[in-house]
């Protein structure tokens, strides 16, 4: 979905309505810190969205950026590419890579919801858990060619598609650590462990109105 227009308060910068463990507003907060972007960051508690989010968004998902002159953006990937290309100081549009990211916006966050809450979906978790691993085998295979998903540094990609690993990591991380996925691991830690993702994991309260 793209960015549109919608009428807003005067800002003086970029607001971003946020969940700290959401993987879209991860990424969505990766991008505009990299990007180095001013940005209010609310934190939502997803059962008890402010109406400011509604009258935003009639989405009401986070992540959604209301900018200064107006605009609304309120799909995280329009997000990123509209931090990046205000300002890309590490070259992450350079690995914007349409077709694995939409693998795993796709099918792989499908087989993640049913593997992660299957009472919530009704799925056989461990059917969903092995064609997840499958699609995590062809990330393998790219991160076998280098250390990232798209050439020797992190990009688009990269940030784009780790919080969902991440996700898939978690629900069982003593089983995800003995996969046969030595270069997915590595690079999972590494991103994890990384400056970047401690800076927009801090955790805040949940924002009100004044």
């Amino acid at each position: 979905m793209s960015a549109r227009p919608r009428r807003t308060a005067t800002l003086t910068e970029p607001i971003l309505y946020s969940f700290r463990r959401c993987p879209y507003a991860m990424r969505a907060r990766m991008a505009l810190a990299v990007s180095g972007t001013p940005c209010e960051i609310r934190e939502v508690k997803l059962s008890d969205k402010p109406a400011e989010l509604f009258a935003a968004s009639a989405k009401a998902t986070v992540p959604v950026l209301m900018l200064p002159c107006g605009q609304v953006i309120d799909e995280s990937l329009d997000i990123m590419r509209w931090a990046l290309e205000r300002n890309d100081p590490e070259d992450w549009l350079r690995g914007d890579d349409a077709a694995l990211i939409e693998a795993n916006d796709g099918a792989f966050k499908y087989h993640l919801d049913r593997y992660k809450y299957p009472e919530r979906h009704g799925s056989d978790s461990a059917e969903h858990r092995a064609h997840a691993l499958d699609m995590l085998a062809e990330l393998e295979r790219h991160l076998a060619q280098s250390t990232y998903l798209c050439g020797d540094r992190g990009s688009l990609a990269d940030a784009a598609i780790m919080p969902f690993v991440r996700q898939f990591a978690v629900v069982d991380q003593a089983w995800f650590d003995a996969q046969p996925l030595p270069c997915l691991q590595r690079w999972l830690a590494a991103q994890i462990a990384s400056d970047l993702f401690a800076r927009i994991m801090t955790r805040r309260p949940q924002w009100r109105a004044a």
